[in-house]
């Protein structure tokens, strides 16, 4: 049974990604023109990060039921050091970039496994409430990261970020080395070949329900990161604030969203996942249908209106997050850090395509970037849907069938 220090690390472990993506946010503008780039080249800085977590999302879980949970994530993390050191040194773009995808190949050995440890330790409502306790602690990191980038930016060049970065890797493998337990015995171990290393990802692939699951959740959750993503642009261009005002977005968003958790966690065991997970979704399509409802008004100021929509949009899906994640993984009790990587992965390649291809396209006005994510969010919804009908005439056994 772990305890709460315990739950504490593992949400630290999941900050990984906001931290590398949001801290920087704040330093885009300084960073484009001591490096000689453009808003669209700028994005490539998130898109290549994201692009480079998800190809690598796919071996560290299976990689952790072959030799256990622990030794994935500590070098891992201490790859990630190596890597937020070079990103702090770079002296061009595509230097930058390198160091980049280094960064992301390396941050999921903490933020992925981490969920593999959570069902390893608990099942049923309890892994469904320690799901979201960990996403309630986890929440903190995007509305403080960009804070922190800002303070940083404010005080010193932009590199600093990239060695706070790196310090705060070297606490976490520090913390993880002496403080977490070793989930996954050597008994319950997968053998470390290629052959059956791969043989589990396509199992899990392959698996109708799991996919409907998997992209459900990842389409709506692309939702909100589509705002996520375009961030340095919503709030120094659209919104037209400066690079210490990005708490403006970040804060009432990731406020909805802890909320969104923790009322998941107190639900445990009290209303069925299936239907949590469809209130949370309808919150969701309200939250995307008003955002385009006020941006189409003539006239409105973009504050605070602007930021209603994500920030409900937010608190649904952190409602759904948590039962998803649950899900997913007890459809494959013996490959959990399988499936914690194919889940990951897909939203992961999303959120890439998302960052990289779409972001820059859908942000001329506030309007087309909160009709973008609407149609993200109601793909998610019809999914999901779909799921529940499938679900429903297969009679199955699965905790978020109807």
């Amino acid at each position: 049974m772990a305890v709460p220090g315990t739950i504490a690390l593992l949400a630290a472990l999941s900050m990984f990604g906001p931290f590398s993506i949001d801290t920087v946010f704040p330093a885009f503008a300084v960073m484009g023109r001591e490096l000689g780039a453009d808003t669209l080249a700028m994005q490539q800085v998130t898109s290549v990060y994201l692009l480079a977590f998800g190809a690598m999302s796919l071996f560290h879980g299976p990689l952790s039921d072959a030799v256990g949970r622990k030794p994935v994530m500590i070098v891992g993390i201490l790859a990630y050091v190596l890597a937020s050191i070079g990103c702090a040194l770079s002296t061009s773009l595509p230097m930058l970039l390198a160091f980049r995808a280094l960064q992301g190949a390396t941050a999921g050995a903490g933020q992925i496994v981490a969920r593999a440890v959570v069902r390893d330790l608990y099942s049923g409502p309890r892994a469904q409430a320690a799901m979201s306790q960990i996403i309630m602690i986890f929440a903190v990191a995007p509305a403080l990261a960009p804070i922190v980038g800002g303070w940083i930016l404010a005080f010193g060049p932009w590199p600093w970020i990239f060695w706070f970065l790196a310090a705060f890797g070297l606490a976490m493998a520090a913390l993880t080395a002496s403080r977490l337990p070793e989930t996954h015995p050597p008994q319950a171990r997968t053998p470390l070949r290629v052959g059956p290393l791969l043989a589990g990802l396509w199992e899990v692939g392959r698996q109708p329900t799991f996919l409907r699951i998997a992209m459900a959740g990842s389409l709506a959750f692309a939702g909100q990161f589509l705002y996520i993503a375009a961030a340095p642009i919503f709030v120094l261009d659209l919104l037209d604030l400066g690079e210490q005002d990005f708490w403006i977005f970040f804060v009432p968003t990731i406020g909805c969203m802890v909320l969104g958790a923790h009322l998941t966690g107190r639900a445990a065991g009290k209303i069925e996942p299936g239907r949590l997970a469809s209130f949370g979704l309808a919150i969701a399509l309200f939250a995307g249908v008003l955002n385009v409802t006020l941006q189409a008004i003539p006239g409105l100021p973009p504050l605070p209106w602007a930021v209603v929509g994500p920030a409900l949009m937010a608190f649904g899906i952190a409602m759904v997050f948590p039962v998803l994640q649950v899900a997913m993984l007890d459809l494959f009790p013996h490959r959990r850090g399988a499936a914690s990587s194919v889940g990951a992965f897909l939203t992961l390649m999303l959120n890439a395509a998302l960052s990289g291809a779409v972001a820059p396209f859908v942000t001329d006005t506030r309007l087309h970037l909160a009709i973008a994510s609407l149609v993200l969010v109601l793909l998610g919804w019809g999914l999901w849907r779909w799921h529940q009908r499938a679900a429903g005439l297969a009679g199955p056994a699965d905790p978020v069938a109807p």
